[in-house]
């Protein structure tokens, strides 16, 4: 059967309920902590809208878990930091005292914010998640029981999986991973973060303190999805003004944004788009006709509009690349930036569907445009040129019929991009597509 469950990434920016007050405490570790501070803490938290620690704790008061597996969850997921067996209650009595400090209370809400809510709230059968969440441990055994000097937990987060409630089985686990910083590699990060969408938790409360094997930093990586990397990203990013601040400004939102990606690696790959432009041997007017293009700045008056990365875009690039430079220096200081090879076995086809989108062009954006995104697909790199190409599809509302959409998808998969990449790019149903 499917439960509703709260929309949690609405009242939470991080983790909470009682795997929230482990995160605390174990913050907190320097520190005195001792039955009334714990008992202080927690009923500070759950008065400050943390609505959920009383239902955690009567979850596994009700689950009727044994007093060993109650006391072995909860130690691992403080770090051993806080042991209510140190202050002469066993862990489920300790557990009752929180729940008198943690009384259950609902969120004030008007009705149609409630409204809202109810719409939006995940509904996840309860026995398809258990069998998710207890797959998620078991694969991580081997790294608990090396990594967390508490004998027994993945037996004891397996019962509570299945024995109490397998969303705050989850939140505990995800808890112990971080407390004994057990590594995880990036399959089971991605499939964590599946997990914490599945039921609306906030990135933070998977995310966040995770200790996570990424892969090497490529410039080559591909699997981002949409348009969201690169310099064609960067010129969606300026022509809808998605960031505040300068120009610069924005472009160092792209450069340092890492939620949920390899560290470093958006830096990466619009270096090597930026090196790709600079180096090569097009004119300065075919490198400014592509980029003014892509960032749909024809149309704005005589020429390209008034703006301080219009007027001189090789010298803008420029301080693009330090910017990707200086924060791969901070990121990984023995990474050496480079620029994979140019994937020269697709530039006829994506030439082909370059030549197809010229007429169609508004009338105000020049002929050279097209010429210049040619020059770029030919003398540069096809890959660059279809995301230049896909990106000027969609901000000038170019149509895509049936038949181009899948000689997109093919030049899509033909360049390694993840399945899908062309429908997030152009999805049904849109005014673009």
């Amino acid at each position: 059967m499917a439960r509703t469950r709260e929309f949690y990434c609405y009242d939470y920016g991080g983790d909470f309920g009682l795997s929230g007050l482990a995160g605390v405490l174990y913050a907190r570790a320097a520190l005195r902590l001792d039955g009334p501070v714990v008992l202080a803490l927690a009923r500070a938290t759950a008065e400050d809208d943390d609505f959920q620690i009383g239902r955690d704790v009567r979850l596994l008061l009700d689950s009727g878990l044994p007093e060993g597996t109650l006391h072995t969850v909860w130690s691992a997921a403080v770090r051993r930091c806080f042991d209510p067996v140190e202050e002469g209650a066993d862990a489920r009595a300790w557990l009752r005292e929180v729940a008198k400090v943690c009384p259950p209370r609902l969120p004030e809400r008007d009705p149609y914010e409630e409204q809202a809510l109810d719409a939006s709230r995940p509904r996840v059968r309860e026995e398809e998640l258990r069998t998710s969440v207890a797959a998620e441990i078991e694969s991580a055994a081997a790294g608990l029981v090396r990594g967390v000097a508490v004998p027994g937990v993945v037996p004891a987060l397996l019962r509570v999986v299945r024995e109490a409630d397998a969303d705050l089985g989850f939140r505990l686990f995800l808890r112990v991973l971080k407390a004994y910083a057990v590594p995880v590699g990036k399959e089971q990060y991605d499939r964590f973060v599946a997990l914490g969408e599945l039921l609306a938790f906030p990135w933070a409360a998977v995310s966040a303190e995770l200790r996570v094997r990424w892969p090497a930093l490529d410039p080559g990586w591909r699997d981002f999805g949409g348009l969201r990397f690169g310099v064609p990203w960067l010129a969606v990013v300026l022509a809808d003004g998605l960031y505040g601040g300068t120009a610069l400004d924005q472009a160092r939102e792209i450069v340092c944004h890492e939620v949920g990606e390899v560290p470093g690696v958006h830096a990466a790959v619009l270096l090597a788009d930026v090196r790709r432009l600079l180096d090569s041997e097009l004119p300065d007017v075919s490198v400014g006709a592509v980029w003014w293009t892509a960032a749909h700045r024809w149309g704005l008056g005589d020429g390209p509009g008034p703006g301080e990365f219009d007027t001189d875009v090789r010298g803008w690039l420029e301080q693009v690349a330090a910017a990707c430079e200086e924060h791969l220096a901070k990121i990984d200081p023995g990474y050496v930036p480079y620029v994979p090879p140019a994937r020269a076995e697709a530039t006829e086809a994506v030439l082909r569907e370059v030549r197809r989108i010229g007429p169609t062009l508004p009338r105000h954006v020049p002929e050279a445009a097209a010429a210049a995104l040619e020059d770029v697909v030919r003398c540069v790199d096809p890959d660059l040129g279809f995301r230049f190409l896909a990106g000027i599809v969609r901000v000038y509302s170019v149509p895509v019929d049936a038949g181009r959409r899948r000689c997109y998808r093919a030049i899509a998969a033909s360049l390694g991009f993840p399945d899908g990449y062309v429908d997030e790019v152009l999805p049904d149903g849109d005014p673009w597509a």
